[in-house]
């Protein structure tokens, strides 16, 4: 079946959680056909009876990807809209974070957004038209202790998606970044359990550790009333290239505009590592 011109097919990555699922369904409700996907099927096998569609998808296969794409694209005949969400947590001193962590965070922060991107802009460059949103994070902006690779992976998309933004209008394409601030959902949680092993050079931290961790929780924007901006950003009549929604969404960039030693002194003593 083909999806009518009138309802743009939508893709999302990530979607066994918070931001994910929440996307999917304001997307759908919003008149969007709306696919969701997951590394786990069943994360997400309530969704269909919503008129969810579902399938597998892990953005750190390439094959898993190929397969999601020419699910969605041999369904409707297209995409029109590719929501990179999928993202992890890395947290803890850089200099005692495990290196397969580190290279596992850049696979799926990193890559899969690229190699999602790769995947759908064939179809799109043919048709002279899509949309293709980034989700970045306001950590993207300011670098903070104990939080290091989570910051440096979103910096790096936040340079990659203005990249293709330029790159991808001669094609019709158009290229949006998304920087949310502190958004409800399971990511504190999944940051917090990477905290409890035992640092060695930074044990006397580890309280600091702990509430980086889980700063993005912290006075949080609800989770639906993130996924409702954000849809609303996207199916704008004539959407901006960049979007803050949440949390910290505007604070956190002015902070990052501080002098060196004086962002350096309220983030050291905010994070515990005041001198």
């Amino acid at each position: 079946m083909k999806a009518s011109d009138s309802a743009p097919v939508v893709l999302i990555t990530g979607c066994s959680t918070g931001i994910g699922r929440a996307l999917a369904k304001r997307f759908q409700q919003a008149g969007c056909t709306t696919w969701a996907t997951a590394r786990r099927p069943d994360a997400i096998d309530d969704l269909p009876a919503s008129g969810i569609h579902t399938t597998a998808l892990d953005v750190t296969d390439s094959v898993s990807i190929s397969s999601a794409v020419r699910t969605v694209e041999s369904t409707h005949g297209r995409i029109d809209i590719l929501i990179n969400n999928a993202g992890i947590p890395v947290m803890g001193p850089v200099a005692e974070v495990p290196l397969d962590d580190l290279r596992q965070l850049w696979e799926t922060n990193l890559t899969g957004p690229v190699a999602m991107a790769q995947a759908v802009i064939p179809g799109m460059v043919e048709r002279r038209s899509g949309h293709i949103v980034n989700v970045g994070s306001v950590s993207g902006i300011l670098t903070t202790p104990f939080a290091g690779p989570y910051c440096a992976s979103k910096g790096a998309l936040h340079h990659l998606n203005d990249a293709m933004r330029m790159e991808l209008k001669a094609f019709g394409i158009f290229v949006q970044l998304v920087q949310p601030g502190g958004i409800a959902s399971n990511f504190g949680a999944s940051a917090k359990s990477q905290t409890a092993r035992e640092w060695k050079l930074f044990a006397a931290y580890k309280e600091g550790i702990e509430r980086r961790a889980g700063a993005s929780q912290e006075r949080a924007t609800p989770t639906d009333a993130f996924a409702q901006s954000l849809v609303a950003a996207v199916l704008a009549s004539k959407p901006k290239p960049i979007v803050r929604i949440g949390a910290g969404s505007d604070l956190l960039p002015r902070l990052a505009k501080l002098p060196v030693r004086v962002k350096d002194r309220l983030l050291s003593r905010r994070f515990g590592l005041a001198d």
